[in-house]
């Protein structure tokens, strides 16, 4: 299937990572067109095992079908919901007025050996009631991180980078793994939504989508374009810290979850993004090649990831 037709089909281009030969190639060149359009990208030819998928999916759903009081356990206060748990109705979208329609979980990275950001990179929570949680989520955290950093092998061979570039700097990246439950919708605030417009805030967003639809791009024509869900494909999205590195040469787009109609309301959704961060200590400064004479450079200031990450989390409500 050619690009135009994947974008008809599924709203974005659908790319098959076994096209990519560890060079400067066709992938590469068309993951880059992607990115620079539409921000997204569908994955095939990832690897990632359907069984690992649906055990961590299986342990999730279980946890998040646990009381109210039990999940509380599992929050930690003044944590911002770095680990462990966050409530329903807890993280707010920049700019928007009621918090979304969602609880969620955060596995983040486990350290081997000396942790070189003891604040940072912070030991994880696992619930005791569902056996295996821990097993599974580390499991399915371990195969996003290597495919993440075969995602970034492929673009920076697109940025005209070395093809590890990237590799010593996401190696100890607080990168974060985020089972999402959408409960039936049930006398929701009015204005609230499952996930309100936003753009992500690391490099870049890993989704195991959702069974059920409600996920939207918006485009550059301004028009709120489904995301249709294929099954076996993993969508990956360019977050506000690769498009400052980049400066604006890929797009980290625009995108929401929104409400389903009818009978689908009733119903929970569930999906599983990893959000890939680079090391704490990253410093974004935009790409000399990223710089033109049409597109100067927007931020002549660099700044650490770790101060970036700070700054965005204060904005949603999770610091």
């Amino acid at each position: 299937m050619n690009t135009e037709d994947a974008i008809q089909k599924y709203g974005i281009p659908v790319l098959d990572l076994e096209d990519f030969t560890g060079r400067r190639d066709d992938f590469t060149a068309a993951l880059g067109e992607a990115y620079r359009e539409y921000g997204f990208a569908g994955i095939t030819g990832h690897g990632l095992d359907d069984d690992l998928v649906e055990s961590a999916y299986a342990r999730f759903r279980e946890f998040f079908a646990l009381p109210e009081e039990i999940k509380r356990r599992y929050h930690q206060s003044g944590g911002g919901g770095k680990r462990g748990y966050t409530g329903f109705g807890v993280e707010q979208a920049k700019d928007h007025d009621v918090p979304d329609l969602k609880e969620f979980w955060h596995v983040g990275r486990e350290i081997e050996g000396a942790n070189p950001h003891p604040d940072i990179l912070l030991p994880n929570l696992w619930p005791e009631e569902v056996e295996g949680f821990r097993e599974a989520s580390l499991a399915l955290y371990g195969a996003l991180d290597n495919l993440g950093q075969r995602m970034l092998s492929a673009i920076a061979l697109d940025l005209g980078l070395p093809s590890d570039w990237f590799a010593d700097q996401v190696n100890r990246g607080n990168s974060i793994l985020r089972p999402i439950h959408y409960p039936p919708i049930r006398d929701a605030v009015p204005g609230a939504v499952r996930a309100a417009r936003h753009e992500d805030i690391n490099l870049i967003t890993l989704l195991i989508g959702s069974r059920e639809q409600g996920l939207e791009v918006l485009n550059k024509r301004g028009e709120w374009v489904p995301v249709t869900t294929l099954p076996g494909t993993i969508i990956v999205n360019v977050g506000d810290m690769l498009q400052r590195l980049t400066n604006h040469v890929y797009q980290s787009t625009t995108h929401q979850v929104v409400n389903p109609p009818g009978d689908a309301a009733s119903k929970p959704r569930y999906s599983i993004p990893f959000f890939l961060h680079p090391n704490p200590d990253f410093v974004i400064e935009t790409l000399p090649q990223c710089i033109t004479q049409d597109n100067p450079n927007r931020y002549p200031e660099p700044i650490s990831s770790d101060d970036y990450l700070q700054e965005r989390i204060r904005e949603i409500n999770l610091a």
